[in-house]
């Protein structure tokens, strides 16, 4: 069985250069792959084009690329949590496609599964649709979505195997398993790494022949996207 294991973050990243598409698992700050962004942001790569739910925070995860200004486009559900992010947008130094949720999705795991296209009724009739293909299915207006795919997709798991085998856990189990399958080269961090036939089979979230490299990442502290409390 193919050891896929790296030793370090650096090799995590080798291979990546300025101007390509990336992915990035998580959700919110749930189950960002923060070691190959931490890494990304002490590189001089830029204009990438970023695939994620969400830009991270001012300051961590996809915030410390932003104020760097590395990322030429975002691709993205979310954006509210980052005023960097917003700046840039309104300001027009970013180039910023809002994707419907389950549309971006829907996308990601249409590229990984080799679909290159789909209709769903998201969005028809809003600034989504823009100039897409329509067609009635049923009676109802659907626009047509291209399959997205990325040169590299970094994700984020609980537990990995040397194979390259993921288990995710909780709320990280999200957007990861879609995009481990949509990029031409995956790279998994992990919070702990088991040799090869530790893992339970009917566990597993994500198959090996998805990763190409994975590691087991340093651990950052826990970080809340948006805490709110109440007054007792």
């Amino acid at each position: 069985m193919i050891n896929k294991e790296i030793k370090n973050i650096e090799e995590a990243i080798s291979g990546v250069d300025s101007g390509m598409t990336l992915m990035f698992g998580g959700f919110g700050l749930s189950g960002i792959p923060e070691n190959a962004i931490s890494a990304l942001s002490k590189s001089t790569i830029n204009k990438l084009t970023c695939i994620s739910n969400n830009a991270g925070i001012d300051g961590f995860g996809l915030g410390l690329l932003l104020e760097k200004k590395q990322i030429k486009k975002m691709i993205s559900s979310y954006v509210g949590e980052n005023a960097e992010f917003e700046r840039q947008m309104l300001s027009k130094e970013l180039e910023v496609e809002l994707i419907p949720q389950g549309t971006l999705a829907e996308r990601c795991r249409a590229g990984g599964a080799g679909i290159p296209a789909f209709f769903t009724p998201a969005g028809y009739g809003t600034e989504v649709q823009q100039k897409k293909e329509t067609r009635l299915f049923n009676g109802k207006p659907h626009i047509l979505e291209k399959g997205l795919v990325a040169d590299y997709a970094f994700v984020k798991a609980w537990r990995g195997d040397t194979a390259g085998n993921l288990i995710y856990k909780g709320t990280a189990r999200n957007f990861n398993p879609l995009m481990a399958m949509a990029g031409r080269i995956t790279v998994a961090e992990v919070e702990e790494l088991v040799p090869a036939g530790e893992l339970d089979p009917n566990q597993i979230h994500t198959p090996g022949i998805f990763v190409q490299r994975i590691i087991e990442g340093a651990r950052f502290e826990k970080r809340i996207e948006n805490k709110t409390t109440r007054k007792e």
